[in-house]
Parts: structure tokens; C-alpha cells; sequence
């Protein structure tokens, strides 16, 4: 899977670290990590109730707390663009909300600058394409998301791509945050907000009519309402579907149970991710080996799965031409 090229959507910034950088920068700074994420890493989570989605976050607030210093995150985007290119992706999506690592680096303007300059230089080290998504948080004020949002826009053409919406989507509905996607769009940002993971098809529903997206973070509960998932294929939505993320986090309960089968005959588009490499413990080629095992995916279908990542980002058409060209020669 790994030599299949293809296009990855959906990876957080911090969740994207190596578990062995985690640790390292960790005693670096003088920073005590929990049995979960050393001895007993990868951590055993249930997101699917509020104590579960509690500890999860606490563990992701706990890695990021490592990255101290600028060297500390172009080194995590070193890395995390090294690993891609060894797992076959040519073009990534990377989600960061700065809000998170504002306070450290000078301000929301100068974390974003630096994100974008580390991605820049990480890319071109590595071989790969790399775009940014600002991402706002559930659980802020629709405010803050209108700053990210202008700010995100200010950086169109300079490495930001879209504008996405992450956190517990049960502590903060789409359509609270319409103001916020209206400027991204305007912008000529790609809309990518979370919905439908751990809530039903309306929250999906709401991503679609208040924040206009074009790509879905998850999006899988949309198999509960067969009229939405039409909606969903005919307007050309990308699901973004992390099947590991999925039972890890309690929305599946088995690799089995990932609807991903059923998504992909009922013609939606779909982009596999791996999410939170750092927390699920298995980055983007184990994505496609989980369809391919658990699901029976053969390897035409496989090559359409990774075709679809490609029409649903933001790369340029030189790095979309190359990738599909690849993945032709990939299915012969």
C-alpha cells in the first residue's frame, strides 16, 4: 500500500508527531507523560461519551505541550512529511488550529507564518506537496473562528488551502459557526469542518447547509440517512474517513463496522486518514491495508480510492496530474 501514491486529507498537527520525538521532546523540556502515552501507548480511548472524549483531549493538550520551540515544530514537520512520503503520499493536508500554539510563538500571525515556512521547507525536503488547513475549535466562541477565518484567508495562495472545524462536535453545532466558513469561502478556501463521527447525520446535514463544505472530516453516520449520503454524492462532498480513528475512538466498534464499503457503493468520494497517528497508532498505508483486508477492497478499487484523495484536494493540477498518472501505472 505503501508504493499505491495517493493524497492525505485528514492529519492534526500534533497528532502527527512520532511517538518517538513525542517522548525525546518530552525529557527535553522536563515534561511528565502519562503511562498512556509511554509504556501503554498506543492509549486504549472511548470518545463516545463525554468522560472518554475528556481523556482523549487531555492526551492530545499533553503532546502538544512538548513543542516548546520552533525547532520543535519544524521538526515535527520534517518528520511527519518524511513519514508520508515513505507511506505513498505525494500531496498532505495538514489541520492545526494556531490558537493552541499562539501563546508560544509570538501570536496567531507569526504561529501560522511559522507553520507555513516549516511546511515549505519539510515538503520540499521530502519530495511531497504540503498544504495547511486553520482549523477552528468546537468549543470556542464563533468569533474566535471569524479572527482564524480572515487570518486563514490572508494566507490563500501562500500555503493555507481550507478552513476546517474540529473538536467534540456535541459542545458546538456547524451552523454557530456560518459567518466563519462564508469568509473562508469568500476567501477561496476549501470548507472542511468535522461532522457525523460522534453525532448522527444531522450534524452532518448541517456541515452541507450552513457551512457549505466540500470536504466532511469523517462523515460516516451519513450511512444512517440514505437521502443525505445522495445529497452527499451528488454535490461531490469528500468524506474524509479514518477507519482506525473510528474503533479507536468507539464510533465503530470493529474494523468491520467502518462503513467504508458502503460509502464507496453508494458513489460517495472518500479519502482515507489516518487522523492521530500519535494517539491510533497507525499512520496512512494502515488505512488502506484495513479496506483492503477488512472491507475487500481489490486493488482497482483501492486505485479509485486513491484517485478520489486526489480530486478531493487542494493540489495543484501539476501534483494532481503526477499523482494519477501514478496511480494508473500503480493499477496495471
Amino acid at each position: 500500500m505503501a508504493l499505491l501514491p495517493k493524497a492525505h486529507l485528514h492529519l492534526h498537527f500534533t497528532g502527527s508527531m512520532r511517538h518517538s520525538t513525542l517522548v525525546e521532546l518530552a525529557a527535553e523540556h522536563g515534561v511528565h507523560l502519562p503511562d498512556a502515552l509511554v509504556e501503554d501507548w498506543p492509549p486504549k480511548l472511548r470518545a463516545t461519551d463525554e468522560r472518554g472524549w475528556f481523556r482523549f483531549q487531555r492526551l492530545y493538550d499533553i503532546a502538544r505541550s512538548v513543542l516548546r520551540t520552533p525547532d520543535d515544530l519544524r521538526r515535527l514537520l520534517r518528520e511527519t512529511a518524511e513519514d508520508e512520503a515513505a507511506e505513498g503520499s505525494g500531496w498532505l493536508e495538514i489541520q492545526v488550529d494556531p490558537s493552541g500554539y499562539a501563546a508560544k510563538f509570538g501570536g496567531l500571525t507569526p504561529t501560522v507564518e511559522l507553520v507555513l515556512d516549516a511546511a515549505r521547507e519539510a515538503g520540499e525536503a521530502a519530495g511531497i506537496g504540503i498544504g495547511v488547513v486553520i482549523a477552528a475549535n468546537r468549543t470556542r466562541h464563533p468569533l474566535d473562528a471569524k479572527t482564524l477565518a480572515r487570518l486563514a484567508v490572508r494566507y490563500t495562495g501562500q500555503g493555507v488551502v481550507g478552513f476546517g472545524l474540529s473538536n467534540d462536535e456535541r459542545r458546538g453545532r456547524a451552523y454557530d459557526f456560518e459567518g466563519a466558513f462564508r469568509i473562508a469561502k469568500r476567501g477561496g478556501l476549501l470548507s472542511d469542518p468535522h461532522g457525523g463521527e460522534l453525532l448522527g447525520p444531522a450534524s452532518v446535514r448541517e456541515c452541507l447547509e450552513a457551512l457549505d463544505a466540500d470536504r466532511i472530516g469523517h462523515g460516516v453516520r451519513a450511512v444512517e440517512d440514505p437521502r443525505l449520503l445522495e445529497r452527499i454524492v451528488d454535490r461531490g462532498v469528500t468524506l474524509e474517513v479514518c477507519p482506525a480513528s473510528n474503533v479507536s475512538l468507539g464510533v465503530a466498534a470493529t474494523p468491520e463496522e467502518v462503513p467504508v464499503r458502503r460509502l464507496f457503493e453508494a458513489g460517495a468520494s472518500i479519502a482515507l486518514g489516518a487522523d492521530d497517528p500519535l494517539l491510533f497508532g497507525s499512520r496512512l498505508a494502515r488505512q488502506y491495508d484495513i479496506v483492503r483486508d477488512v472491507h475487500g477492497f481489490s486493488d482497482a478499487e483501492l486505485a479509485e480510492l486513491a484517485r478520489q484523495s486526489v480530486r478531493g484536494s487542494a493540489a495543484p493540477d501539476d501534483v494532481r496530474k503526477h499523482l494519477l498518472d501514478g496511480i494508473d501505472a500503480w493499477a496495471r
